[in-house]
């Protein structure tokens, strides 16, 4: 008898350490499960001397946030990722989104009083560059040239102001870009810039380049917006500069009621002297506007749809999206209809904000390859209602312009272009390429 009492003493023992173990393991704490998802998708933004409010890199910084996190997850409002997941691609070498898996753990993580948990559960720091340091320079070293744009200051109150200085580059000979940043310097900079591009002036044998969808040349080098880090160019692509080029800015500054100085910092990344890239890649301006940007019509308390139409003389692979739209900007599509009439929805974004100009760059295996022939069809959307919490008056109607005020509706879309035959030969390849094999984006 005594045998027997011993032995279901030990098994309910063994069966409460079971119990406990599995309880341990099924609990969510911060240091096991919650750190890495924000190491991964939070702390770019969300750490000392980069954009966010806030930083949110420990503990201690996290936790007095808690349910105003899991407000933010939970309604998709962070991290900001425009993108409509039911169609489209859903590969991009910069998601930032949250899984459906990682929104229900940060959940059941604040939910249970959001415990710290062991500290020998930390995953490692992440090594983010100072406040003067550069995305890219893990990947390639310290950029290769830096151009700056003369300081600029803005007084407290004024109107709108488009600074166009030109920068020679002091290139003497001809280099091949896989890289590049833009960013307003110093931080404080960010809050007066709308946005800076950088278009790149050189002599070639087809001069009077634009920014038009069709002009395949040097073109817009890139464009910053809140939310945009930088550009990395695919293997063997990139942007080819010339001895002699400039760079020719376009900065657009609004007052915010206090006078800060401000500089664009547009950092280069270059191949390796020699190694030359086969494709040349080319960023366009794509008008979501038949005709151009004198047929955008938002009648007051409507909801406009505008659409335009772009053909590919050249087959291409289409390496990004994003969409540009001002304060009234809904929604916009890019949509492909091939020569043979298939038509392909490549991305959508459902839920414009203009305070995030996200840039969608798809993985390597999913990037678009094109035939020449295609026609590139963008929708965008206007919601000049009151139902429009950004808009600042329904009652006006609105056209074309460069104020913040007024509204625009294009996407800025990188495309490499390429013969025919190396259309067919990047299919071909196509078919073995593993998923995420390049993907190098930090």
């Amino acid at each position: 008898m005594r045998e027997m009492r011993s032995l279901v003493v030990a098994f309910v023992g063994l069966l409460v350490v079971g119990v406990f173990a599995q309880a341990s393991e099924q609990r969510v704490t911060f240091t096991k499960d919650i750190a890495p998802i924000f190491q991964q998708k939070c702390e770019s933004c969300h750490r000392d001397g980069s954009i966010a409010p806030m930083s949110l890199v420990s503990y201690e910084e996290i936790r007095p946030w808690a349910r105003a996190i899991e407000e933010a997850v939970v309604s998709r409002y962070m991290p900001p990722w425009h993108i409509d997941k039911t169609v489209g691609i859903q590969e991009f070498k910069n998601d930032r989104s949250l899984s459906d898996d990682q929104v229900a753990t940060i959940v059941k993580w604040v939910d249970s009083g959001a415990p710290k948990g062991d500290p020998n559960d930390l995953p490692p720091p992440v090594s983010w560059p100072e406040h003067d340091g550069w995305m890219f320079a893990p990947l390639f070293d310290e950029p290769d040239l830096i151009i700056e744009s003369p300081a600029y200051t803005m007084p407290a109150q004024a109107q709108d102001v488009w600074y166009r200085p030109v920068v020679e580059t002091g290139l003497t000979e001809p280099r091949w870009v896989r890289a590049i940043e833009i960013r307003p310097d110093p931080v404080e900079g960010r809050r007066i810039t709308h946005h800076a591009l950088a278009r790149l002036q050189q002599e070639e044998p087809q001069t009077d380049r634009t920014n038009d969808a069709e002009d395949i040349g040097p073109g817009l080098f890139m464009e910053w917006a809140v939310g945009k880090q930088g550009e990395l160019m695919r293997p063997n692509s990139g942007k080819l500069m010339l001895p002699g080029s400039k760079i020719a800015w376009d900065i657009h500054y609004h007052a915010v009621g206090e006078e800060i100085t401000s500089q664009a910092q547009l950092a280069i990344y270059f191949y390796p002297e020699g190694e030359t890239p086969k494709y040349r890649q080319v960023l366009g301006l794509f008008h979501a506007i038949n005709g151009g940007s004198k047929g955008l019509d938002i009648p007051p308390n409507t909801v406009s749809v505008h659409q335009g139409f772009h053909v590919m003389k050249q087959a291409g692979r289409v390496e990004n999206y994003q969409p540009h739209m001002h304060l009234r900007g809904k929604a916009m599509s890019m949509e492909a209809v091939l020569p043979n009439g298939e038509r392909r929805i490549l991305s959508h974004v459902d839920n414009f904000q203009f305070n995030w100009h996200n840039n969608y760059v798809y993985a390597d295996h999913v990037a678009p390859l094109l035939p020449r022939g295609t026609i590139l069809n963008f929708t965008a959307w206007h919601d000049n209602t009151a139902a429009n919490r950004s808009n600042p008056d329904p009652t006006q109607w609105v056209g074309w312009g460069d104020r913040t005020v007024d509204e625009m509706a294009h996407a800025w879309v990188n495309i490499t272009y390429m013969s025919d035959e190396d259309y067919e030969t990047e299919l071909e390849a196509r078919k073995n390429m593993p998923p995420t094999a390049t993907d190098l984006q930090p």
